[in-house]
């Protein structure tokens, strides 16, 4: 695993931790099909929220969240419909979510949670 990975990595277990602290469920983690990848489906009450985890080091290329663009929008609500079919559940309500992680030099990350966000 590359370094981009491994941040990558502890950036998610780092939201997934962050989540169910604020009593989300997690339901799946980085599920995969052919267009691309989930990173964290969960519910909240009756609410399906899928998060999209962005973790960067430092700031010089703006906060985590603004790495979530347009196109990346698009291909998370196919996404999120595709794993809609494929679970065969039916959420009251659908909400995209975006946690962004930022580790510190010591002590615990910085994590900000934009519920809908999108």
């Amino acid at each position: 695993m590359g370094a981009k990975q491994a941040v990558g990595a502890y950036g998610e277990r780092v939201a997934v931790r962050h989540l169910q602290q604020a009593g989300l469920t997690v339901l799946d983690r980085n599920w995969r099909c052919s267009d691309g990848e989930l990173d964290i489906v969960a519910r909240e009450g009756d609410a399906l929220v899928f998060c999209e985890v962005k973790t960067r080091r430092s700031g010089r290329y703006g906060v985590p969240a603004e790495a979530v663009v347009a196109a990346k929008v698009v291909r998370l609500r196919r996404l999120a419909a595709q794993w809609i079919r494929a679970s065969g559940l039916h959420p009251g309500t659908v909400r995209f979510d975006v946690v962004s992680v930022r580790p510190q030099r010591s002590g615990a990350a910085h994590v900000e949670h934009l519920r809908g966000a999108f």
